[in-house]
Order: structure tokens, then C-alpha cells, then sequence
């Protein structure tokens, strides 16, 4: 756990930086629907995939959670299946590595 963060904090939201091949976007876009399926079924309540305008290689997944705890519940409920659909999207990133996950926690101010 991160230092100072209250479980309860959020909303929390998280993106995942992948980088794909533009032949094989469109494959892509397929394999991280069942990803969608997954996030949404385990407590996102928003779901997005991005592309850069000024790096069409660069896609980023986005999802909302309610809460820092409701994050760590959601790694819990992973399936073998929801694995699977994980590893497949994985496989088209090019980037050096796995790809980047940034975790954002709402401001408080």
C-alpha cells in the first residue's frame, strides 16, 4: 500500500500504456474488448481505449474505480479466463517491457 493513502480514498483511476503495431491495431481493439467486459463485471464504472493523435502507436486504457480498496478487490477477482484476455492483449505491446500502469488517486483540495 502507498504511504498516507486511505483504502477508502478515491475515486481512483487507472491507465495502462501499450504500445501496438498499426497493422495490427484493429486485433487489438478486439482482444481489450473482453478486457472491457472484465473491468466493467469487476467494479469499474468507467471504461475507455485511447489512441494518441500524436503517436497513433500509443494506446491507453483508462478505468474508474470508486476506491483504493475497491482497486485492490478487483485483482482479487481475476478469473483464469480474465487472465487469458489480459496475457492476449499484453502480447500486441511492442514497448520495451510490460506495459506502463499509472494509478491515480482523486485530489483532495
Amino acid at each position: 500500500m502507498i504511504v498516507g493513502l486511505e483504502p477508502e480514498g478515491g475515486p481512483v483511476l487507472v491507465e495502462v500504456e501499450y504500445f501496438i503495431e498499426l497493422e495490427r491495431a484493429h486485433e487489438f481493439t478486439k482482444a481489450m474488448d473482453d478486457v472491457r467486459r472484465e473491468r466493467l463485471r469487476d467494479g469499474a464504472m468507467r471504461w475507455g481505449l485511447f489512441t494518441d493523435s500524436a503517436n497513433p502507436n500509443r494506446f491507453v486504457e483508462t478505468f474508474l474505480l470508486e476506491s483504493w480498496v475497491e482497486h485492490m478487490r478487483q485483482h482479487e477477482r481475476v478469473t483464469k479466463s480474465d487472465r487469458m484476455a489480459e496475457e492476449l492483449a499484453r502480447a500486441f505491446h511492442i514497448g520495451a517491457g510490460t506495459p506502463k500502469i499509472v494509478h491515480l488517486i482523486h485530489a483532495k483540495y
